[in-house]
């Protein structure tokens, strides 16, 4: 059942990318909140893979090519915090309109990569999982959610909230919330693909956010050194 479901997320990710691509052709490339694109080319990819594991076989080519699933993890998710700082900006919130603040999410993004590949990849012992008939290489030992996935959905629920008071959208707010406690909470279904669905909703959720925002302020400026604090 899991093969299906991931080859499904998959194409939801080829389509969310195509989306994507079109905001950018419409609207240009050169924006901070285009560092969406990387994060759902990853989980393309790490989706993909799952799926086609099985097809692919055990071995020494699988074990590579799901460990590029974890290193892309750790060096494209760190990415969405900048996104989660953009989206803040463009819906208007002053004190996010400055050089400290774009800083500020630059090297929270830079400390979190640092971090996922200090705790997580410098020891990585990937052995062959088959789960629910979906075949990858996982982990040999987990301790849990890596803190890089705690502070990234802290930081987009922080945001969405943010989005949510000041442009009245709500769906980024609901999809990050629902990331949070589908993270925390182990549904009884007979899948283990359960996250990966809702990291497909706060994603889409995402595109979305950029697609509104898009159409409210197509042109937004940079930040200014000049830009004064204000209220969330």
């Amino acid at each position: 059942m899991d093969v299906f479901l991931f080859a499904f997320y998959a194409l939801a990710y080829v389509v969310l990318l195509v989306w994507l691509i079109r905001l950018g052709l419409r609207n240009g490339f050169a924006t901070p909140s285009i560092v969406v694109l990387p994060v759902v080319a990853g989980l393309l990819y790490d989706n993909g893979m799952v799926a086609l594991g099985r097809l692919i076989g055990e071995g020494a080519l699988l074990e590579n090519l799901n460990l590029v699933r974890f290193w892309s993890h750790a060096l494209l998710t760190p990415l969405l915090t900048i996104f989660a700082w953009e989206a803040v900006r463009r819906a208007g919130a002053r004190w996010a309109d400055t050089r400290i603040a774009a800083a500020g999410a630059v090297l929270l993004t830079l400390a979190l990569v640092t971090v996922e590949m200090v705790t997580e990849l410098a020891h990585l012992n990937l052995a062959p999982t088959l789960e629910y008939g979906a075949l990858r290489y996982a982990p040999a030992e987990s301790d849990g959610p890596p803190i890089m996935v705690l502070v990234i959905a802290l930081v987009q629920l922080i945001a969405s909230v943010i989005v949510f008071r000041r442009q009245r959208w709500p769906w980024f707010l609901i999809a990050a919330t629902l990331m949070i406690i589908f993270s925390a909470v182990q549904l009884p279904l007979p899948t283990g693909a359960t996250v990966n669905f809702f990291e497909l909703i706060l994603l889409t959720s995402l595109v979305a956010t950029k697609a509104r925002q898009d159409r409210q302020q197509p042109s937004a400026p940079a930040p200014t050194a000049t830009a004064t604090p204000a209220s969330v």
